[in-house]
């Protein structure tokens, strides 16, 4: 089988094949997928495609409501913390 770029472990893929699987547990998949996308990627695009090519065929599946909970609260990408660098002379001083 082709690795997909989108789902290289094929966790999102394999989560919808495992029966039984519980909402909590496809939340620690989606992390561990979400951990794993390439540095760069579009995670809102990411897990846009994951929705539509599981969500339509199992709309009732915990993963999909995952994904789709995933697609509300990924927003862009910012910047964590509150301290900016800032230049320092000689002694370390800002």
């Amino acid at each position: 089988m082709e690795r997909d770029p989108l789902d290289p472990k094929g966790l999102i893929r394999e989560s919808y094949r495992i029966e039984g699987i519980t909402e909590p547990e496809c939340r620690s998949v989606f992390l561990d997928w979400a951990l794993s996308l390439p540095v760069g990627q579009d995670v809102q695009a990411a897990i846009s495609e994951m929705t539509e090519r599981y969500g339509a065929e199992h709309p009732a599946h915990p993963m999909t409501q995952v994904l789709r909970e995933g697609q509300a609260s990924a927003g862009p990408a910012r910047r964590r913390g509150g301290w900016r660098s800032r230049p320092r002379d000689s002694e370390g001083q800002v």
